[in-house]
């Protein structure tokens, strides 16, 4: 789909349009509000009313016919409600350290359980196997990118790797987050990543910042990081079918 719109205070930016530049030129966890330029909906809504023309809707199939032709290039994913549903560690992690609030998303010691054990009940989406392997045949580097915070260890790596069939593996990179800052952007910019993939309005808007295109990819309904994202209210193109 080719789509360029652009507002006062925001320009949206799709997979074509950026790449026809760049390519010949050489949540439940804190980030910057940025408003809403058009309509969203959220994947509850989604599953009611079907798919609304007003969104940018995109298929695996039709983002890779836009690159084809284009060289190999980096992309990158977030993670969470991304390519893995990992509602059940942070589900537990509410329950361990914080039942009654979210003050477990502060607790370093829930962080260095679910980087470095709990990962493992994390279940792969389907979109993400998709994603991944259309990308893979491209021969893109791939790269994945976290708002969570950081461990001292951390399964999470060795097992995107082998769920995914990775070839090339960079380490999970865990960016942290912030209420003011979008914290993502300095790395999509470092490793010059092109596409970044994202369920959280934060990745849309980091990736635009750090000039590559954020596509989102829809957080199920049933997830544990609430309110449910609203998906194409930055424009942004929305994979289909990409909730699991």
């Amino acid at each position: 789909m080719i789509y360029s719109k652009m507002k006062k205070t925001f320009t949206a930016i799709t997979l074509s349009s950026l790449l026809a530049l760049s390519l010949v030129s050489s949540s439940a966890m804190a980030e910057p509000k940025v408003p809403a330029t058009e309509t969203g909906y959220s994947t509850i809504q989604l599953t009611q009313m079907g798919q609304p023309k007003s969104v940018h809707w995109v298929t695996v199939d039709q983002i890779a016919q836009q690159l084809k032709g284009k060289p190999p290039m980096a992309v990158g994913f977030d993670i969470d409600d991304t390519v893995l549903f990992s509602s059940p560690g942070f589900y537990r992690g509410k329950q361990v350290f914080s039942p009654n609030s979210f003050s477990y998303l502060k607790n370093q010691k829930f962080w260095d359980k679910m980087n470095c054990d709990w990962d493992k009940f994390s279940i792969p989406k389907k979109i993400g196997k998709e994603l991944i392997a259309m990308h893979q045949k491209r021969g893109d580097d791939i790269y994945f990118i976290t708002g969570r915070d950081p461990s001292k260890c951390e399964i999470t790596t060795q097992y995107l790797k082998d769920v995914f069939g990775i070839k090339n593996m960079h380490k999970v990179i865990f960016a942290g987050s912030s209420k003011t800052t979008n914290t993502k952007t300095p790395y999509i910019k470092a490793d010059n990543i092109k596409v970044y993939y994202g369920d959280s309005d934060g990745d849309i808007t980091a990736a635009r910042a750090a000039g590559a295109v954020g596509i989102r990819v829809m957080r199920a309904a049933n997830s544990t990081n609430r309110p449910i994202a609203k998906n194409g209210i930055y424009g942004e193109e929305v994979v289909v079918n990409s909730q699991y």
